[in-house]
């Protein structure tokens, strides 16, 4: 195997969260609960050797970073996820490659659905 072929990655599954997002103002005013997966494609060979919490990324840090833009209302889905990314690669610059899921857990649609979702994902280059 080619090391290029190698993905290290650290993934937060299964976040829950309720927010207010969505086009019709009621969902605006009731909320809905919504579900968060978020990948993130990191340096992971030097917190692997020395063990310690600054060389790595932090977990907790990445996870309220997620839930401060979730809390924020938005119309779309599409758009809290691209929130989600651009601050990730802000905060967060050894990530290289980040992708988030976001699914509204019984969307309003005029059906039994139990979730709409949508996936976003970027690639990061370093900056010289």
């Amino acid at each position: 195997m080619n090391i290029t072929d190698e993905k290290n990655l650290v993934e937060l599954i299964g976040m829950e969260f309720y927010a207010y997002h969505g086009c019709f103002k009621e969902e605006q005013i009731i909320g809905n609960r919504f579900t968060v997966n978020f990948s993130v494609e990191t340096e992971m060979e030097r917190p692997g050797i020395t063990d310690t919490l600054s060389d790595a990324l932090n977990y907790q840090e990445l996870y309220n970073m997620i839930k401060e833009e979730i809390e924020k209302t938005s119309k779309l889905l599409e758009n809290v996820a691209l929130r989600i990314l651009e601050r990730a690669h802000r905060d967060f610059p050894t990530i290289k490659w980040a992708q988030v899921s976001i699914s509204k857990l019984n969307p309003p649609i005029g059906g039994k659905v139990e979730a709409s979702r949508v996936v976003m994902s970027r690639s990061y280059k370093k900056e010289s």
